[in-house]
């Protein structure tokens, strides 16, 4: 009697574990797709997120005679780089989102940059084009874009220095120990192409290219182990081997 009572008691157990766990995935599945709507209600009322930095454009004073300000504009690699950290004391201004594509820095070009008056803009744009964030994209489609945020920074006497898009990597793992693949959604030969774009582009308009594929790559093309946290966004051994060749080439600019 008593294994039979200590029988239904297991099952019993065993059937309130389970209904536990559905039901906590059925709680977390509900939480991402919350999120998700989250996401895609921003997306719909300001997609290229003009009001992310509008408040903090208000603030920003007209620059000082000598002041050589620098604009960063870009995506979730600029947006997570922490300037002042990194450039200590100088007038530089982060306007990078996390995410963004070509189209969606172009709409907000002259509020984020023009506006601001710098004297040098810093480009880190495509490989959310790439990876398709906001639809399917050609190496055209960014081309334009980038081509038009350049006329457009030349037209206001902004100089500018395009950057190269980062490789990345699939051997970091995340706090689940799921190794990461981000070549699926950015392969590399896209990377390159673009680069090799890039690189052409600037050279025919006398602009700057800002390298930092070729500093981060490895022997496979790949992004170089300990620069990154998930293999695509650098970390603080990454944003560093950056500093210093953006150090360099803000310094090549401003000579111009």
């Amino acid at each position: 009697m008593k294994q039979i009572f200590s029988c239904i008691l297991l099952i019993l157990i065993s059937c309130v574990t389970s209904f536990s766990q559905t039901i906590a995935e059925k709680v977390s599945d509900c939480q991402e797709e919350k999120n998700k709507n989250v996401k895609y209600e921003k997306q719909l009322n300001d997609w290229a997120q003009l009001g992310r930095y509008r408040d903090a454009n208000l603030k920003v004073q007209p620059p000082s005679e000598n002041e050589m300000r620098v604009v960063f504009m870009g995506d979730s690699i600029t947006d997570g780089w922490n300037l002042a950290k990194y450039f200590l004391g100088k007038p530089y201004i982060n306007r990078g989102i996390s995410g963004q594509t070509t189209p969606q820095m172009l709409l907000r070009f002259r509020s984020d940059v023009i506006d601001l008056k710098p004297r040098v803009v810093v480009i880190l744009a495509g490989t959310n084009d790439i990876s398709g964030n906001t639809g399917p994209m050609t190496l055209e489609d960014t081309a334009m874009n980038l081509t038009s945020m350049v006329e457009l920074a030349k037209a206001n006497n902004i100089r500018v220095i395009l950057s190269s898009v980062l490789p990345v990597n699939d051997r970091v793992k995340n706090k689940e120990g799921v190794l990461l693949v981000q070549t699926k959604s950015r392969p590399n030969e896209k990377i390159t192409a673009m680069n090799d774009w890039l690189k052409k582009y600037a050279a025919d308009n006398r602009l700057i290219y800002l390298d930092y594929y070729s500093a981060t790559t490895d022997e496979k093309r790949t992004l170089k182990d300990g620069l990154s946290y998930d293999g695509l966004h650098p970390n603080a051994d990454g944003y560093k081997v950056m500093q210093s060749l953006a150090e360099e080439a803000i310094a090549r600019a401003l000579k111009k």
